[in-house]
């Protein structure tokens, strides 16, 4: 059944995620909510997070990083110092690409705002919006703490400062009908960002939303109008020139997430910091989630890891099928054969997608895997049928 396995070629994109887990103040979004800014030594976290830094780089260096992403609770009131100094050791350990994608996702606020222009100086080039909404009642329902107009003034103070930026909405929020999402979906194209990602509502166990629907506060989007708004949004995208390139993300050529398209694509990424994740080498890391516990672990190991575990092939031919499948461009089946250790032949259940194409819902060109238009909010029950 398995195959040797190849190991990424030095030429391979790396990806480097920095974790900042640090907010503002308490918000629904936030693991570490006692944890907000003013209570963060900023010097001892500078030297825990290059410290983190200096055990990953130990064991993937030789491979320039193609790209940089911090994220988290609020990365962008990381003192501009500290990302700077983190670039910096980022560059020595591992080399840059030569186009390099310096990722922050930041909030919308006024107050981080004021920071982008020295965020940008400390060598971020790209920029990631949490707008969520174009709408003031929107907004409180999702929990946000700016307003539209503050948001939008955040928008232009980052299209002056940063060489690329994207933002974010949510749509199928209650009592939005397609009329209401297209025109604030054809506001936000009229922006003129080379990037958006749209996101439809999602009501997740255990969350405050969930919470909401059992309580009989809001209805949750009827999933045939839900499909309808997923239609307007491909269609609306697509003749503004920024098509989906994944579910979710649409973006003008050339101007996709190259930090995301890593993970998509199943390539290498190291994670540090509180609760970061990281793929390199066969391995799945997982740094220890709580704040404190991952400093302790840093002074007791000189990593913040909680796990390190091998990969099975199978294992790692699902993830690299479950993540792939989301693109427009597919899986190489013929690639995740050779870097998971599993042979084609088994790779995936070819009776199925023999089943499926012929249902117009997926497509195998040559070796090349991919779900159509058709298939595409159908996704999650494809994917069971043909991952073995």
């Amino acid at each position: 059944m398995n195959a040797p396995i190849v190991n990424p070629s030095l030429t391979e994109p790396l990806a480097l995620y920095v974790h900042w887990p640090f907010c503002v103040s308490k918000c629904p979004y936030c693991d570490f909510n006692s944890h907000v800014r003013e209570g963060v030594d900023q010097a001892e976290w500078r030297t825990a997070l290059l410290k983190d830094m200096a055990h990953e780089a130990a064991l993937t260096g030789g491979r320039p990083l193609s790209s940089i992403f911090f994220g988290g609770g609020t990365p962008s009131l990381m003192p501009p110092e500290t990302v700077a100094a983190l670039l910096y050791a980022a560059e020595r350990h591992w080399g840059f690409a030569d186009d390099i994608e310096i990722t922050l996702e930041a909030n919308p606020s006024s107050v981080e705002a004021a920071r982008f222009a020295d965020i940008a100086a400390a060598g971020v080039n790209r920029v990631s919006l949490g707008l969520q909404a174009l709408e003031d009642d929107a907004l409180r329902f999702l929990g946000r703490a700016h307003d539209v107009a503050e948001g939008l003034a955040a928008l232009e103070t980052a299209q002056r400062v940063f060489d690329r930026v994207s933002f974010d909405l949510i749509y199928a929020r209650p009592q939005q009908g397609e009329a209401e999402w297209g025109a604030e979906l054809e506001r936000a194209l009229s922006f003129g960002t080379s990037h958006l990602s749209l996101y439809q509502l999602t009501i997740e166990p255990g969350t405050r939303f969930d919470t909401l629907v059992r309580k009989g506060a809001f209805v949750p989007a009827d999933p045939d109008h839900a499909a309808n708004l997923f239609e307007i949004t491909r269609e609306m995208t697509a003749a503004a020139g920024i098509p989906a390139y994944e579910t979710s993300n649409h973006a003008r050529f050339g101007e996709e997430s190259r930090h995301n398209l890593i993970y998509w694509r199943y390539q290498d990424y190291v994670g540090i910091g509180p609760g970061a994740h990281g793929r390199r080498g066969g391995m799945a890391t997982f740094r220890r989630k709580k704040p404190e516990n991952w400093l302790s672990a840093l002074a007791r190991n000189g990593h913040g890891m909680e796990q390190e575990a091998v990969l099975s092939p199978q294992d790692k031919a699902t993830e690299a099928l479950l993540m792939g499948l989301r693109l427009e461009e597919g899986v190489d089946l013929e690639r995740i054969a050779r870097i998971s250790g599993v042979k084609r032949d088994v790779l995936v259940d070819d009776a199925a997608i023999e089943r499926l194409s012929a249902m117009g819902l997926i497509a195998l060109d040559g070796g090349r895997l991919r779900v159509l238009p058709s298939g595409t909010l159908l996704l999650d029950a494809i994917l069971p049928q043909i991952v073995v």
